[in-house]
């Protein structure tokens, strides 16, 4: 495992905006009428950020991330990612990694990494050169050739990772990537986030329904509301960087965990 120390002292974060949303509304059809979805939701993130984003199941977190990410339309607002709109996928922006690895089982990991660079009809060479990479960044070096079916879990949400990585977005998009995981693998995967993101210096928006992943992970954390979603806080996470696990026991961490709760519980 690569030491998350070193390598966060050596990170910068660029100072401009990667994320800004402005007044975004959604609302859908459904069996007994006009269902609001998400009611005036404004934001921005910073650029090198890792923004989490948790709230009471049905509140809208995934249909805000897949406006994020251009593959569902909202109903007003807008979504600006490095200043212009996104309105629809644009994996060279932003990369998206979902709850399940959704990789094509009979492709082996290096292919599977290669596949959004293939889409675009990128040489070979370079494809085969930034998934080899890819690999190598999540630790998955000498795997490249392995199928879907003969790796872990924990291993294909990391295959997942680097094809999401792959066309290096400056946005990433992360759906509940480790909800499916044992607990021991989430704790290790987490981890593992983090140093990626430490050498990457992407902007991270993660989903999650575990207010302990939550404040172990990000920056900041946004609170939405139970149904028409709407953030309703935005806590720092000031812990020191680099995490440790030593941290989850400390009355700090309890406290900012506990806020997150009583937001959740509370709202109406």
């Amino acid at each position: 495992m690569a030491n998350v120390s070193n390598v966060t002292r050596l990170r910068e974060t660029p100072a401009h905006t990667a994320v800004e949303v402005s007044n975004l509304n959604h609302v859908y059809e459904g069996r007994e009428g006009k269902v609001a979805a998400l009611e005036d939701i404004s934001l921005t993130i910073e650029a090198g950020r890792f923004v989490v984003i948790v709230g009471p199941s049905g509140c809208g977190k995934t249909s805000l991330l897949m406006m994020l990410a251009g593959l569902r339309r909202q109903t007003s607002g807008t979504i600006l990612c490095a200043g212009r709109p996104i309105v629809d996928p644009d994996p060279e922006r932003v990369g998206v990694v979902f709850q399940e690895a959704s990789l094509f089982p009979w492709l082996s990991a290096l292919d599977n990494v290669e596949f959004p660079m293939a889409l675009r009809k990128a040489p070979k060479d370079e494809r085969r050169r930034r998934a080899d990479e890819m690999l190598n960044l999540v630790g998955l070096q000498g795997f490249g050739g392995r199928y879907p079916h003969e790796l872990s879990g924990g291993m294909k949400q990391r295959v997942s990772i680097a094809r999401g990585l792959v066309q290096d977005p400056p946005v990433l998009l992360m759906d509940e990537p480790f909800a499916a995981l044992d607990e021991q693998t989430r704790m290790t995967m987490g981890h593992e986030l983090l140093r990626i993101w430490s050498q990457t210096n992407k902007t991270v928006v993660f989903i999650t329904h575990s207010l302990t992943e939550a404040v172990y992970l990000a920056d900041e954390v946004l609170v939405m509301s139970a149904r028409p979603g709407r953030i309703i806080d935005r806590i720092p996470i000031t812990l020191p960087r680099p995490r440790n696990y030593e941290m989850m026991a400390s009355d700090v961490f309890g406290r900012l965990r506990d806020r997150i709760w009583q937001q959740i519980r509370t709202t109406p």
